[in-house]
């Protein structure tokens, strides 16, 4: 098992939740996409439990990694962000399962032990906003590619293009040119506007 995530604090409290609930378990930790590709390849763990919020190339980029390593890759989706839209792109982009890190102890195992199994998983909650506000809707936010909605991960951070920029290792230019097509995804047509936006999708 190999959980991906940057914060210590969070990779040490699953570490404790999964000595309790499950059994004869080995984790593996990366704080990064980088280390968490090194170590998918040396190891092939039985699931990864990713978070969307890493540092520098983003989660769904490295989901995106990992299926194009090892197709038969089981991903776990753990992360803060309970946005319907992300929970669809993780899911279309060939996740097997998401889960919010505010749900209970119980249904976070749970999540684990259906993917582990073969099988895929939302948490409920999260099922049941998805049915309602994204497969029945028109939201032109669906749109978005994952190196679109990084970026937006990133404006809702409150990092500047030129910022932005560095942090994925792209030109300036480049991250301009994206926000440019985004806001006409979005139907927006300021830079603020579009920040604004980004902050509302990842405000829960």
């Amino acid at each position: 098992m190999l959980l991906v995530d940057d914060h210590i604090v969070v990779r040490e409290g699953v570490r404790r939740l999964l000595s309790v609930f499950v059994e004869s378990v080995e984790l593996l930790e990366a704080g990064t996409a980088l280390e968490a590709l090194s170590i998918y390849r040396s190891t092939h763990p039985d699931i990864v439990i990713l978070d969307l919020n890493l540092p520098g190339t983003g989660g769904l980029e490295l989901l995106k990694r990992l299926l194009i390593e090892d197709p038969r890759a089981r991903v776990l989706i753990f992360s803060m962000h309970s946005v319907t839209l992300y929970v669809a792109r993780a899911l279309q982009s060939g996740a097997k399962g998401y889960i919010s890190k505010g749900a209970s102890a119980e249904e976070f195992v749970e999540a684990i032990h259906q993917v582990m199994g073969g099988g895929r998983y939302i948490e409920r909650e999260l099922a049941a906003d998805l049915a309602l506000n994204v497969f029945g809707s028109q939201d032109p936010a669906k749109s978005l590619s994952a190196r679109e909605l990084d970026i937006m991960r990133l404006l809702a951070k409150g990092k500047s293009l030129s910022a932005i920029a560095d942090t994925l290792g792209v030109s300036y230019k480049t991250i301009a040119n994206t926000c440019t097509a985004m806001k006409h995804k979005l139907l927006v047509q300021r830079t603020s506007d579009l920040i604004r936006l980004a902050v509302e999708m990842h405000a829960s």
